[in-house]
């Protein structure tokens, strides 16, 4: 259902608006772990070590696929917001267009790539073969991937976050269904658990992309003009939020390339216990991101109908809530850290649990201050200020890298782990300043990056029509 966020009591509508995509969140990382816990259980903790060292590369495909859904979901938004609905199903075209033709050529990259960006990383003989099946597996899939989150992008620029949400739950349980299959009955090993997602994903992707259609389709065009299959002009709105939004993503990817790289020096144990940590941590940060993404769509609809009020009291509520959605997590992370790690390793290898237990009672505290500084930038990011959102992401990478190598000689593997809450509290510290200047005194709304709720319009060729 299509949802104008213009009006109403913020919390409530950010709420109301947040919850089916944290519920989604929850089901996508539930497909996510249960890859690694059959492959720990039901193949081998090597498997879980091969899916774990190519789940880096992986990030930097999806880096792009979600950093390019940004931009689309702002400008639709925006658009949406302003009633400039001929020239949204316009900007909505050229993206699913240009998000397929990037899946293209990425998919042909990355085919060519697999081997030497594992052999790059310096993945272990004994994982190396299974992790170049997963992670090929994977990039055949990148087209679904893609239109997947554009659709998603699209239909939460719309203010309808429950669809996604079903689209979700289908897949995940097919996929869950899909494992238990392909591992257990037919005794695929990691194939199985990649070709699992694989169909689960494909599936989900064309479902919600003829859904989409439909549902923008019911929307009535605010001129006679017919929509553009494709416009150069959105592809420059959209643009301009996207490459910061994907750099920004693949920073932080190309970030965890290093760090991966490092952990692969310490064995397969290691690996291993990092692979089922990561997974959970980044259920949780996922959690955070996907506050920030509704607080960006929440700001850019409001930037667009010009109630700039809203936008700011949208940012403080959307803080709110990621400060209570990060207390159970920490809670679950420093009490039972060690068990939920046993859940994707068999308890033969202690290692394994000690290493993700480890990594997850170094890092979850300092989610209360990783949480605030990723809302902020999801603020900014919908008022289409992007410097500050660059900045902050670059220097939190920086930090994180350089502290991993830094420390890592002294504490061992510990000295990586301790390198995330360096970066997240010195880019919160830089964030802070962000918040102050662009929302809370306004600056985003009269001046900077963004465009003006007067500046958005339709293109040349539209207005010539």
């Amino acid at each position: 259902m299509v949802t104008d966020m213009t009006s109403g009591r913020t919390f409530s509508v950010l709420l109301k608006f947040s919850l089916p995509m944290l519920l989604s969140v929850a089901f996508q990382q539930l497909y996510n772990i249960v890859d690694s816990v059959i492959a720990g259980n039901f193949v081998s903790d090597m498997a879980l070590g091969a899916i774990g060292a190519s789940y880096p590369v992986t990030m930097i495909f999806m880096a792009v696929a979600t950093g390019g859904s940004v931009g689309a979901s702002v400008v639709v938004a925006r658009l949406f917001g302003s009633k400039n609905y001929t020239y949204m199903k316009t900007a909505i075209n050229t993206a699913l267009v240009s998000f397929a033709a990037i899946a293209g050529v990425l998919t042909v990259i990355g085919c060519a790539l697999c081997s030497p960006m594992l052999t790059l990383l310096g993945t272990p003989d004994d994982i190396f073969a299974d992790s170049d099946i997963y992670l090929r597996v994977y990039v055949l899939g990148l087209l679904f991937l893609f239109i997947y989150n554009a659709c998603n992008g699209i239909f939460t620029a719309l203010g309808d976050s429950k669809t996604p949400l079903f689209f979700l739950i289908a897949s995940s349980l097919g996929n869950i269904g899909l494992d238990l299959l392909f591992v257990i009955v037919f005794q695929m090993g990691v194939a199985g658990v990649a070709w699992a997602t694989f169909a689960a994903q494909g599936a989900a992707g064309i479902a919600a992309f003829f859904v989409l259609l439909r549902r923008v389709g019911k929307i009535q065009s605010d001129t006679p003009e017919k929509p553009k299959i494709f416009s150069s002009d959105a592809l420059k709105q959209i643009s301009r939020i996207s490459i910061p939004s994907i750099l920004q993503s693949s920073f932080v990817s190309v970030g965890n390339l290093f760090v991966q790289s490092l952990v692969n020096s310490f064995g397969s144990s290691v690996i291993g216990g990092y692979a089922s940590a990561i997974k959970l941590n980044t259920f949780a940060i996922t959690c955070f991101s996907t506050l920030s993404n509704s607080v960006s769509n929440f700001c850019a609809q409001n930037i667009g109908a010009d109630k700039t009020d809203r936008v700011k009291t949208g940012v403080k509520s959307g803080m709110l809530m990621c400060l209570v959605i990060a207390i159970p997590f920490v809670v679950c992370f420093l009490l039972f850290g060690g068990t939920l790690v046993n859940l994707f390793a068999t308890q033969a290898n202690a290692e394994i649990i000690a290493t993700g237990s480890k990594f997850l009672t170094i890092v979850s505290p300092f989610y209360f201050f990783v949480c605030i500084k990723i809302v902020i930038d999801g603020g900014v990011r919908g008022c289409g200020v992007m410097t500050p959102f660059m900045i902050s992401t670059c220097l939190d990478l920086a930090l994180r890298v350089i502290f991993a190598y830094i420390l890592s000689p002294f504490f061992g593997s510990d000295g990586i782990w301790l390198s995330w809450p360096v970066g997240w509290v010195l880019a919160l510290v830089v964030d802070l300043f962000f918040y102050n200047y662009y929302i809370r005194k306004g600056k985003a709304f009269t001046a900077s990056g963004g465009e003006s709720p007067q500046t958005v319009r339709r293109s040349d060729d539209q207005r010539s029509a």
